[in-house]
């Protein structure tokens, strides 16, 4: 059971031989032998990793307290970092201020596994046990979540030094098609839709801010992001409204009691997020 909550947790076979100290046919060998037991298959074989099934996910969800209780009392505890936590969040803010704020955990030992994806697939892994915290960029629903707030992000239209030319017709750098972000901004401050069509989607905010410095056009982003490029002057802010849109981030956990490694990660960066 231990074997196969460390591979629902990493997502693969190889990537949890590490963690229980075995090798990567042993741990193949333990997740056969249990399917071959429960009569169920447990993981869908990919090129990369493991797709737990809903059996698997049914099973993780019904384990993971008593395998990791089981964990600290065999480990003779108080280690807080025993067992890595599973941390979950949006690419860009996950890689530009929250993994940042962790690094004195790290050296103090903390073990952290990292995944990426969009605030409504982390909430249903968090609900399913595949993650123990997720920063994320709406309020879950339910009574199964936790959700405290970490902090706001400020969004500001963005362009090139010396950019003159009319928002009406500038070309549109966005996230998706669908503009959200630039949608959500134009509709806040100017009232309106976007006059266009992206002339350049990048489904990486990291990119569109490149594509922005490189003079593709202009674009909404979280003022957390173009910081450093806003100060030396290599992007300019389009407008300054009295009141930019912005958008609340949470640190979510399960509503049930929170062992010492996340609660250390939730409070670390809950007292770094007042620098974001």
């Amino acid at each position: 059971m231990r074997t196969f909550l460390a591979v629902h947790r990493a997502g693969s076979l190889t990537g949890a031989a590490p963690s229980l100290g075995l090798s990567q046919p042993t741990v193949t060998a333990q997740v056969k032998a249990l399917e071959e037991q429960l009569g169920r298959q447990l993981f869908v074989r990919r090129a990369r990793g493991v797709t737990p099934t809903s059996a698997a996910d049914e099973l993780a969800a019904r384990i993971a307290p008593h395998i990791d209780a089981l964990a600290d009392v065999t480990a003779g505890q108080p280690d807080p970092f025993a067992t890595p936590v599973h941390l979950a969040g949006p690419t860009e803010l996950t890689t530009a201020r929250v993994l940042p704020a962790l690094a004195a955990l790290v050296a103090r030992g903390l073990r952290l596994r990292v995944t990426f994806g969009l605030a409504d697939d982390l909430l249903a892994g968090l609900a399913q046990r595949r993650f123990d915290l997720v920063v994320s960029t709406i309020r879950p629903r339910g009574r199964g979540f936790t959700a405290t707030p970490l902090t706001d992000e400020e969004f500001v239209l963005v362009g090139p030094p010396g950019f003159s030319g009319d928002l009406r017709t500038a070309p549109l750098v966005a996230y998706a098609e669908d503009l959200p972000i630039v949608r959500r901004y134009w509709r806040s401050v100017l009232g309106t839709r976007p006059p266009a069509a992206p002339a350049v989607v990048v489904p990486d905010l990291r990119g569109v801010l490149a594509c922005v410095r490189a003079g593709f056009g202009v674009s909404v982003l979280p003022r957390y992001l173009c910081a450093a490029e806003l100060a030396s002057g290599e992007l300019v802010a389009l407008l300054e409204p009295a009141e930019p849109p912005i958008n609340t981030l949470y640190v979510v956990s399960r509503t049930e009691p929170c062992r010492p490694g996340p609660a250390a990660v939730r409070d670390a960066l809950l007292a770094d997020a007042g620098r974001w």
